[in-house]
């Protein structure tokens, strides 16, 4: 009897450490195992927010800022791991020197200038795979002069010009203007036959807008002048026996006695200074006002508020304003971009100018912004008033952008000047023409010493 107590306490002692043993493998092997899978997910999930790249989209083109969200929305969904973000800003080549300055720089931008390009800040592109499928003449605008290279690329081609109601001019028998003194004549008998319409419609509280006319009438005095190469490199040298910033009956200072004649015969619309871009589209597009000057960019905006308008659009080039030149349009790159050497991520900034390139993508926003592709590949129905822009191309001499201002004296800037000459800050257009002449030579000396 004791002897087989004994016997079943050894074996039922013998069961228990089986069991207990057993048990703590199984807890062993399972905790090992949750702790691992925890520990996985957990490295995972680090990975995943590691991969995921930020990129800085920066814009001062007002027109555009809905489309590229739309597009960036587009990317972001079928790229996970990156997250592009636009921001616009309306004086973008001001806010763009502060970005530079204080390190908050973006990955892309759509603002490009000469004395960046020197410095360094933007990547070169001249090896990406897109210059095969873009127009050799657009390929050349981006072409910087100095170096040969690319840093930048542009997406469309642009023309600016004169708008103008074809409906007007024909009631009135007006001919498209060639010199300043025939453009003043046609304004004087639109406002002679209507009060209530402006001549000539000026969104003067943009000062962008007012740094275009100074880029196309008076400097385009001197890129008609030495061409595009020379007048480039009289920017670029601020070569003074070219430019003739200061001078008597120059550019300058013919541009600004313009401006005064204009704001003397009443033939500007009187908010001048307060009317805003919005402001002159609607009052283009609804009649109130005959001639505007804008860029193919506006198209869309004019055709939004009154598609009936199509028809009814006239463009033309720019008058002279000095004896000897002939009038002038602006046929030139549009939508540059450009990648910062700053950037933590080119590779991932150029995937997002890849996806913005593909032909599609292309389509749609020719097509908004009512600009020709400058993608060879692409075909898109850019707008209504192909033939007027045709016959406006071989009216007037060509010309583009002035990419070639100092840093510290962009369009924002010389529109700011303009702002002050109609406010009657200076007393007559050579005093207008000598303080531009000073601005801009301050601006030179300090980025070029």
């Amino acid at each position: 009897m004791n002897l087989k107590r004994g016997r079943g306490n050894k074996i039922m002692k013998k069961f228990l450490t089986i069991l207990v043993s057993a048990t703590m493998l199984v807890s062993l092997v399972t905790g090992c195992g949750s702790g691992n899978v925890e520990n996985d997910v957990k490295k995972d999930e680090g990975k995943k927010s590691e991969e995921v790249v930020n990129i800085k989209f920066f814009t001062g083109k007002v027109e555009t800022v809905d489309l590229l969200n739309e597009i960036i929305g587009e990317f972001n969904s079928t790229h996970p791991n990156i997250v592009v973000e636009q921001e616009f800003q309306k004086d973008a080549s001001n806010v763009i020197k502060v970005k530079f300055a204080s390190g908050d720089i973006p990955d892309i931008t759509t603002v490009v200038a000469q004395d960046y390009i020197d410095q360094g800040k933007y990547l070169d592109l001249s090896k990406e795979v897109w210059w095969d499928r873009i127009q050799p003449s657009i390929k050349d605008m981006c072409t910087d002069v100095k170096t040969g290279n690319q840093y930048k690329v542009a997406s469309n081609m642009t023309m600016a010009g004169l708008f103008y109601n074809k409906e007007i001019f024909k009631d009135l028998g007006l001919e498209e203007p060639k010199t300043w003194e025939e453009f003043e004549k046609n304004l004087s008998a639109i406002k002679e036959s209507n009060s209530e319409i402006a001549p000539f419609f000026m969104g003067g509280k943009e000062s962008w807008m007012l740094g275009h006319l100074v880029e196309f009438m008076a400097h385009g005095v001197v890129k008609q002048k030495y061409g595009v190469t020379g007048a480039k490199e009289a920017f670029l040298s601020n070569d003074e026996s070219k430019l003739q910033f200061g001078e008597k009956n120059g550019p300058i200072d013919s541009f600004a006695a313009s401006i005064l004649s204009l704001k003397e015969k009443e033939l500007l619309n009187k908010d001048f200074l307060t009317a805003t871009y919005d402001n002159q589209i609607e009052s283009f597009a609804n009649g109130q006002a005959a001639v505007i000057s804008q860029g193919m960019w506006a198209l869309g905006g004019i055709l939004e508020k009154n598609p009936d308008m199509a028809s009814n659009i006239g463009f033309m080039p720019y008058p002279t304003i000095v004896d000897g030149t002939e009038p002038v349009i602006l046929s030139a790159e549009d939508s540059a971009y450009a990648i910062t050497s700053a950037s933590e991520n080119p590779e991932e900034a150029k995937e997002f100018l890849n996806f913005l390139f593909e032909k599609q993508n292309l389509k749609k926003y020719s097509e908004f912004v009512k600009s020709p592709c400058a993608f060879k590949d692409v075909e898109a129905d850019w707008g209504p008033i192909k033939d007027e822009v045709a016959k406006a191309l071989e009216s007037g001499i060509n010309i583009g952008f002035t990419n070639e201002n100092p840093s510290g004296f962009s369009g924002d800037d010389a529109g700011r000047l303009v702002q002050e000459l109609y406010a009657g800050q200076y007393a007559t257009s050579l005093d207008f023409a000598k303080a531009y002449k000073e601005t801009w030579d301050n601006a030179w000396n300090a980025s070029n010493n």
